[in-house]
């Protein structure tokens, strides 16, 4: 690319869950701007034969919590939003001492609170990534290094094999050699309280979330193997409660390549005091007991995906994940969940590179400790510009 003030041209990249799409540049002085992004309409049918799924970000994209158990009745909603659509910003500097500095900011306005769909569905943009690389170093917030980008399946849905996934955007410091890396991240706290109830969210760690990761790639596909070390606190000095308990998690990923086009991606997650690492928050990662002291509680997912390419515009991918949790219902109660899992499949047509259509069939479970379940069965539609 000609280096000129404001000259723009086009380039197209991959898409990897927002972390790149087909962007335009332009050069000021010594730094390369680019941006891009995508628009997103969902439009979606959900029916839950166990319950009401009621108005909120559940309606949105699947959340294996809030899947709806023991109601009165069967509900059927029809919904539509453009909330995932999202843009983003990337900088590229030479520095003096003849290193780059690079950059990027991303804003979706996928779980961000305000708005109504009365009259204008307007929702405010919320930070995805913020942050910066220099040399081996990443500093800001962006995916945790316990995830594995790659794993994750081709969905319409926001993120595809929720339940046993792991998905987590937050603050870091990142060290990257070779296959190896090494991240210190933000912790935070979720508990749930002796005999269940509202859901505690806790800042109250001494240390931060520790990462380590080893990633390989071949051409038969890739894996990766991470380990996670946290602490889990909780302190309210109005019930002399002052605790914290250690926890922990392995990650195995990976994608192999069955053909040129077609690959099944997986991943093995377990731990225990995982909590929101996994499954969007579904299980917390501790339980208070009646002294006030903190109990890690175990959990496990899995996910497999298959994605295949009839032809040039046609592909198809069939997904699915669980999620079991092994929780003492002495400490949290029998209405705690204890497994959820999903099984979706979808076809896609890629009208042109930077257009794209989706339809795809979910159908999900939700059981608590009581023995108690619900399901759901979710047919949603995409149309997709990627710019």
């Amino acid at each position: 690319m000609k280096q000129l003030p404001f000259a723009c041209t086009l380039l197209a990249t991959s898409m990897t869950l927002g972390l790149s799409q087909a962007q335009a540049s332009f050069t000021v002085g010594n730094t390369d701007i680019s941006f891009g992004g995508f628009v997103k309409l969902d439009v979606m049918l959900n029916d839950t034969p166990d319950g009401n799924l009621a108005t909120g970000i559940g309606r949105d994209f699947y959340i294996p919590s809030l899947t709806p158990v023991d109601g009165e009745g069967e509900s059927t909603k029809f919904d539509m939003h453009a909330r995932q659509s999202r843009f983003f910003f990337t900088t590229q500097t030479k520095l003096e001492n003849g290193k780059t500095i690079g950059g990027r900011l991303e804003f979706d306005m996928m779980s961000t609170p305000g708005g109504d769909q009365r009259i204008s569905n307007g929702y405010s943009p919320g930070i995805r990534h913020a942050f910066f690389t220099y040399d081996k170093w990443l500093f800001g917030q962006t995916w945790s290094t316990f995830m594995d980008l790659t794993s994750l399946p081709e969905s319409v849905d926001f993120v595809g094999n929720t339940d046993g996934q792991i998905f987590v955007r937050q603050p870091q410091i990142r060290y990257t050699h070779g296959n190896f890396q090494f991240a210190i991240e933000n912790p935070e706290s979720t508990i749930t309280p002796h005999l269940g109830g509202t859901r505690i969210v806790s800042d109250d760690n001494t240390m931060p979330d520790l990462v380590a990761r080893y990633n390989h790639k071949g051409d038969w596909g890739s894996l990766s193997v991470s380990g996670l070390v946290r602490q889990l606190a909780y302190e309210d000095r109005a019930l002399q409660i002052d605790d914290s308990v250690m926890g922990y998690g392995v990650s195995v990923t990976g994608k192999v390549m069955v053909s040129d086009t077609n690959d099944i991606r997986f991943t093995l997650n377990t731990g225990k005091g995982l909590g929101r690492y996994i499954g969007l928050n579904t299980s917390n990662g501790a339980v208070l007991d009646a002294n006030g002291e903190l109990h890690a509680i175990k959990s496990t997912g899995f996910t497999a995906a298959y994605r295949h390419v009839w032809d040039a515009h046609w592909r198809t991918n069939l997904i699915y994940a669980t999620l079991r949790v092994d929780n003492d219902t002495d400490l949290t109660g029998v209405g705690a969940t204890k497994s959820t899992e999903s099984l979706a499949a979808n076809m896609i047509y890629q009208a042109s590179r930077h257009l794209q259509f989706g339809l795809e069939f979910r159908h999900a479970t939700r059981k608590l400790e009581s023995g108690v379940d619900g399901d759901l069965n979710r047919l949603q539609f995409m149309a997709k510009y990627d710019f």
